[in-house]
C-alpha cells in the first residue's frame, strides 16, 4: 500500500485502482501513455507536477494532455528538478501522487478537474493510477483551483 491510497482510507474517501503495464518514463508524452494504458480520455488522467515558484516548491495537478503553463503560475517560476522533487514527495517520477506526500506542498489543481465526475492521478507508484471525485482531491489536498494548464 502506497502512502496515497492509505491517505485515502484513512479519510474514508471512495476510489477505484487502476493497474497498468508496459509504459516506461522517458517515453514520448508519459502520461499520455498511462492514460491509453488504462483506457481512460487523456484529459481525465491528471499528472502531478512540481515547479519552483519563486523559489519554493508547488505541486500543480493538470491534464496529461496538457502542458503547465508556467506564466499563470506565477514570477520566477521554473520546473523542479526531477531529484528536488522525488525529495519533496517521497516519491519517485512518474509515480508521484498528489496524496500522501512526505511534506505537504502548496497545491494547485487545473480547475478542468471539476468537469469530470471522476479523475485519475498517481496512486504512488508507476503501474498504478487512482480514480476518484476531483472535489475529494481538492479537499483533502488542500489544494487550490484555477487554469494552470495550456495545450
Amino acid at each position: 500500500m502506497t502512502p496515497a491510497i492509505e491517505a485515502l482510507r484513512t479519510a474514508a474517501v471512495e476510489y477505484r485502482l487502476h493497474e497498468y503495464e508496459g509504459v516506461e518514463v522517458g517515453e514520448g508524452d508519459y502520461a499520455v501513455a498511462v492514460a491509453a494504458a488504462v483506457g481512460v480520455e487523456p484529459e481525465r488522467l491528471f499528472k502531478t507536477l512540481l515547479a519552483s515558484v519563486g523559489g519554493k516548491l508547488q505541486v500543480f495537478v493538470i491534464p496529461a494532455d496538457r502542458q503547465l503553463d508556467l506564466r499563470a503560475v506565477g514570477k520566477r517560476a521554473v520546473m523542479a528538478e526531477r531529484a528536488a522533487a522525488e525529495r519533496a514527495t517521497g516519491y519517485v517520477a512518474g509515480g508521484i501522487s498528489p496524496l500522501g506526500q512526505r511534506r505537504p506542498l502548496p497545491t494547485t489543481v487545473d480547475e478542468s478537474a471539476l468537469e469530470h465526475e471522476t479523475v485519475l492521478v498517481s496512486a504512488g507508484r508507476r503501474g498504478l493510477q487512482v480514480e476518484l471525485d476531483p472535489r475529494e482531491l481538492v479537499r483533502l489536498t488542500g489544494a487550490e483551483v484555477r487554469a494552470v494548464a495550456k495545450r
